[in-house]
């Protein structure tokens, strides 16, 4: 008879007991250890299991043999777009691996990361993937779980790196406005607080202007990317001082771009005929805002696929030289540079 919702849930004792077998046989038995049960033991086992609602606790099983195929993902802001895609080819490649993942979010916020670093072991996670907030932290230096970095590499802890070839995506897209005869340009981030990508996009951009020159080139760096007086103010300056000449703002991810996007709309600048526009990261409206908006786009899913790849390799007893993968982005052009 079944246990009715409400009852005391079952055990491995109670199946044992019902079925009149030992506590192993059905440890056995849920292990698949089906050659040393006799059929008719099997069968009384399964009897048991299903007429008491038998539900295993995977984790606790898992914990016996030393395994729990759990993986933590610890990202910076999981409402991001990016973390969004990075995370879907990391889900596909756990699967492949029948590998359970447990998603942490920082929320931007160095405490929360340190407080979630210190409680993974009590997880029982055999890895971790992490989107660190800074390249520099010593809450790092005593961390030694397997650890994959996505976007980023974190000084204070060897491990894998997989991400964009920011060098390679700055050049493309400076390059590509140089060539698309703007003569101002200027590229809008968010704090560069020991934020790797950013600060390697933001100097190969000046170092290619300071090789081109008379063009323009100038960095504004955001304090609040929301405060859109600020972002107001920013573009209202560039444009007055370059007055007269071809211009253009980069943007340095998605969520600039969209508050630049608003920021022209307000100032009643139309991007593609006033001013060009060319964002890192290609979100799913930048295809339809407008003429369209011009992006570099990252190869997010195989990031995240390649980022478990690497620890399922080091959960596994991989002993190599810690990689650095870095992929190409690409670049679509639409008519926000044309």
């Amino acid at each position: 008879m079944k246990m009715a919702p409400g009852d005391k849930k079952a055990t491995i004792s109670d199946v044992a007991k019902l079925a009149k077998v030992g506590k192993t046989s059905v440890s056995r038995y849920l292990n698949g250890e089906f050659a040393i049960l006799s059929e008719n033991m099997q069968h009384k086992i399964a009897a048991a299991i299903e007429s008491l609602n038998y539900q295993p606790s995977q984790i606790a099983r898992s914990m016996k043999c030393g395994r729990t195929r759990l993986v933590a993902l610890v990202f910076a802001d999981i409402n991001n777009p990016y973390s969004i895609d990075v995370m879907q080819g990391i889900e596909a490649a756990s699967q492949e691996h029948d590998y359970t993942l447990l998603v942490f979010n920082t929320n931007n916020q160095i405490e929360r990361e340190c407080k979630i670093l210190r409680l993974l072991r009590s997880y029982q996670v055999e890895g971790v993937i992490i989107h660190a907030l800074r390249t520099h932290d010593d809450n790092f230096k005593q961390f030694s779980l397997p650890t994959v970095s996505v976007d980023r590499q974190i000084y204070d802890l060897p491990c894998d790196v997989v991400g964009l070839d920011n060098v390679q995506a700055a050049t493309e897209v400076t390059h590509y406005l140089l060539n698309s005869g703007f003569e101002a340009m200027l590229f809008i981030t968010e704090t560069m607080d020991d934020i790797q990508p950013r600060q390697k996009r933001i100097e190969t951009f000046k170092q290619i202007i300071a090789l081109n020159q008379p063009c323009i080139g100038e960095v504004a760096e955001l304090h609040d990317s929301k405060n859109a007086q600020e972002v107001d103010r920013i573009i209202a300056a560039f444009c007055a001082r370059n007055r007269g000449m071809r211009k253009a703002i980069i943007s340095v991810n998605g969520a600039v771009t969209l508050n630049i996007s608003l920021s022209l709309k307000r100032l009643k600048l139309e991007w593609g005929k006033d001013i060009g526009l060319l964002g890192f990261d290609d979100p799913v409206w930048a295809s339809v805002v407008g003429v369209g908006i011009s992006t570099l786009k990252q190869p997010t899913f195989q990031i995240g696929y390649k980022a478990f790849t690497l620890l399922y390799q080091r959960m596994n007893g991989e002993r190599s030289d810690f990689q650095t993968v870095l992929y190409p982005g690409e670049l679509i052009i639409r008519e926000s540079t044309e």
